[in-house]
C-alpha cells in the first residue's frame, strides 16, 4: 500500500481493474526498495518479475562488443520496463543493464501472477501491451535520432531535458556520450562550440545552460526541417 490508497491507483491503466482482480494483484505482488547505483537487472539474467516504478528512475543501457555503453531509455515513476515485459512474454533473458539512477521503490509482480493476469484479465493485459507499444514507439524514435539527427541537435535536446530547475546539468562528458551513443571526444567538441556561442558554461562534472534560448532555437529549427 502507498499513502492514501493502493499502489494500483498510481497506474492509470490499472485503476479500472475489478475488485477481485485488484485484490489478486496486490496479494500476488510486493513492494521492493533498491538503493541508488544498484544493478536492477543485467545481461544473461532471467526476468522473473515485472517491475512497476513507484518512485525514482531506472536507466536502461546496453554495452557494445567494443565496451561502449549505449543509453536506451529511462523508466520513471508510474511506468514499467519494456525490456522486462518483452523478456517475460518471450521467456528470454535480459540483453541490457538496468541501473537505479536514484533510490527506487517499485512493485514486483512475479511471473506466476503476471502470466495468470495477462491470460485472464483484459484490463491488465491492455495495461501491459499499451505500455509496451508506447515504449517501442519511443525506441524507434531513438533509432531515428541516432541515424538521422545531427549530434549538436541531439546534445542540445538532451541538455535541455537533463537540466535541473537552475539550468545545471550534473553530468560528465563521458556520461553524455553514453546517453547519446557517441564518443566522449565528440561531446567535448560540441560542448566547446556551444560554449563559444555563449550557450553553456562548463565546470567539472557540470554544464550550466547560460544561453538556454540558443539551445532551444537549435532544437526547434531542426524540428522544423524534418
Amino acid at each position: 500500500m502507498t499513502m492514501g490508497g493502493s499502489w494500483i491507483d498510481q497506474f492509470k491503466g490499472l485503476r479500472l481493474l475489478p475488485g477481485d482482480v485488484r485484490a489478486e494483484l496486490e496479494a500476488g505482488s510486493k513492494i521492493v526498495s533498491v538503493p541508488e547505483g544498484t544493478q536492477v537487472f543485467g545481461p544473461g539474467q532471467s526476468a522473473d518479475n515485472l517491475l512497476l516504478l513507484l518512485e525514482g528512475t531506472v536507466r536502461v543501457q546496453q554495452r557494445s562488443e567494443t565496451g561502449r555503453e549505449v543509453f536506451l531509455y529511462r523508466v520513471h515513476a508510474g511506468e514499467s520496463c519494456v525490456l522486462t515485459t518483452a523478456c517475460m512474454l518471450a521467456f528470454e533473458k535480459y540483453s541490457a543493464d538496468g541501473i537505479a539512477e536514484t533510490d527506487v521503490r517499485a512493485v514486483a509482480i512475479p511471473r506466476e501472477t503476471f502470466d495468470r493476469l495477462v491470460a485472464t484479465s483484459p484490463v491488465f493485459r491492455q495495461f501491459v501491451f499499451t505500455a509496451y507499444s508506447r515504449r517501442i514507439t519511443d525506441l524507434f524514435s531513438l533509432i531515428d535520432d541516432i541515424v538521422f539527427q545531427r549530434m549538436d541537435v541531439r546534445l542540445a535536446s538532451r541538455l535541455l531535458e537533463l537540466a535541473d530547475d537552475g539550468g545545471v546539468v550534473h553530468a560528465t562528458h563521458a556520461f553524455l556520450a553514453t546517453e547519446l551513443g557517441t564518443a566522449r571526444e565528440v561531446i567535448s567538441r560540441t560542448l566547446s562550440e556551444f560554449q563559444r556561442r555563449g550557450w553553456v558554461e562548463q565546470l567539472r562534472g557540470e554544464v550550466h545552460l547560460i544561453g538556454r534560448a540558443g539551445l532551444e532555437r537549435l532544437v526547434k529549427a531542426a524540428g522544423a526541417q524534418v
